[in-house]
């Protein structure tokens, strides 16, 4: 891994990414070892079956994030769908939107806590934020 780091080091253009850049590239790096060891599996060797109740409720889930997702902003499905779905790099986000690549943890952050208000049924207005205290400060009802 530290080889990699330094191997790669040239191609980090903000000192003040270090942090991050060294995070995403051990995750590539782990994601990597990941797949060429499910490529190395022998073929006759089958993987345990999974119940069906376990894998309804993991389709449940994924229609349930899914469902959350509507209810943010196009910026925020758009980073989030490029980053967990894509599997794309700070750095290869914020080329495609024109943001610095230590915008889009931030960035990443923001929208997976708009999410998560979404999924815990919170109200969000057209911008994907939460609307907070009505005007005498009680909370806006639902």
């Amino acid at each position: 891994m530290f080889a990699r780091v330094y191997e790669r080091l040239d191609s980090l253009r903000d000192d003040d990414a270090l942090r991050p850049w060294i995070a995403q590239l051990t995750r590539r790096l782990c994601i990597d070892r990941l797949r060429s060891g499910a490529r190395e599996q022998p073929a006759e060797e089958e993987l345990p079956d999974q119940p069906a109740d376990d894998v309804l409720e993991e389709l449940d889930d994924a229609f349930d994030v899914h469902e959350a997702l509507t209810g943010l902003s196009e910026n925020c499905r758009d980073i989030l769908d490029r980053f967990f779905a894509q599997d794309e790099s700070y750095r290869t986000i914020g080329d495609a939107l024109s943001l610095p690549a230590g915008t889009i943890a931030s960035r990443i952050s923001r929208c997976l806590d708009k999410l998560r208000t979404v999924f815990e049924g919170e109200k969000l207005d057209s911008e994907g934020r939460n609307p907070g205290p009505g005007p005498s400060g009680e909370q806006v009802t639902r």
